[in-house]
């Protein structure tokens, strides 16, 4: 019995090991920062918590780097994606007024209400809007995972990392969340090939954006 436990043990291990490998691998020379990114028709900002209506630090930080990557010729056009029925509010709404207060057009600006996660919306992303060569802004630590899904579902996709004005806790809780459990899972989800949660017909709202600039 010890045995097999023991096994069951080192199984798990080398599968952890394995995922993160795997994730790392495929975001390899893939990863930039605002100032030396590439460019790309679209960038896609992943949505988070917000609050009283507004983007918390976590997501501003996030959309202050799309700002800086349109502003400079980057990217055209703006994919925000996330929870519009989410427990911190719209994060839709949230996004794409924070973008125009900051002087985007809100032409430029594409809402994807059902980027459930990040699986899910680097999926609709290629499949309900069409894009198949992006940036994908998020925090650092992020930045490998949302790479590796992105570029699994078919996408073209480089990541940009973007700051936050976050407390020390907040960073380092959120980092261990994401070597703990969000790889791990992101690698099993890229294996299943699942659909996104929410399926919607394509639609070409990202690519009339682009064509505006």
């Amino acid at each position: 019995m010890k045995r097999w436990i023991a096994g069951l043990v080192a199984l798990g291990v080398v599968a952890y090991v394995g995922f993160l490998v795997w994730i790392s691998v495929a975001a390899s020379g893939h990863t930039f920062d605002v100032a030396d990114s590439p460019e790309a028709p679209v960038v896609i900002v992943l949505g988070a918590q917000i609050k009283d209506g507004k983007p918390m630090a976590f997501l501003k930080g996030r959309l202050d780097a799309a700002v800086q990557l349109v502003e400079d010729g980057k990217a055209s056009a703006v994919l925000v994606s996330g929870d519009a029925s989410g427990a911190s509010g719209d994060e839709i709404a949230a996004m794409a007024n924070y973008l125009v207060e900051q002087g985007i057009d809100e032409r430029r600006i594409v809402g994807d209400p059902y980027g459930l996660d990040t699986y899910d919306t680097c999926s609709r992303a290629i499949h309900t809007y069409g894009v198949s060569k992006a940036l994908i802004v998020t925090q650092g630590y992020h930045v490998p995972r949302a790479v590796a899904l992105c570029r699994d579902a078919g996408i073209d996709a480089d990541g940009v990392n973007s700051d936050c004005g976050c407390s020390t806790p907040t960073l380092v809780k959120n980092a261990a969340r994401e070597w703990i459990f969000a790889k791990p899972k992101a690698a099993i989800d890229m294996l299943s090939g699942r659909d996104a949660k929410v399926t919607t017909p394509p639609e070409d709202s990202v690519k009339y954006a682009v064509r505006l600039y």
